[in-house]
């Protein structure tokens, strides 16, 4: 079992930056895939961002360019630094963990985060 704790959502501007955290149990997340999904209200949860244990990363079209994932294997932490975030960036976001990551979706992770929410404001 691997537990998934999120940190840093909150409100801001637009424009603004925001990082996220996700520290994961150190059983066995170092061989894991790790990343952000996003769910904004009334609409299908999405894939923000993954990445591998040997750093390969993947980036949905909607944040590429201005979001950026990053890896501490030695902390079993994940971060998502959030740059330029429009109104559109509003979700809860939610740390996923999964043992693939060429079939990195929804279908395939294995645990999730309890989700932060990022508010983006005019």
């Amino acid at each position: 079992q691997v537990q998934l704790v999120e940190s840093g959502g909150g409100l801001v501007q637009a424009g603004d930056s925001l990082r996220l955290s996700c520290a994961a149990s150190a059983s066995t997340a170092h061989t894991y895939s790790m990343g952000w999904f996003r769910q904004a209200p009334g609409k299908e949860r999405e894939s923000v961002a993954a990445i591998n244990y040997t750093g390969d990363t993947a980036y949905g079209d909607s944040v590429k360019g201005r979001f950026t994932i990053s890896r501490d294997n030695a902390k079993n932490t994940v971060y998502l630094q959030m740059n330029s975030l429009k109104l559109e960036d509003t979700a809860i976001y939610y740390c996923a963990v999964a043992s693939t990551f060429n079939d990195w979706s929804h279908r395939t992770i294995a645990y999730w985060g309890q989700g932060t929410q990022v508010t983006v404001s005019s």
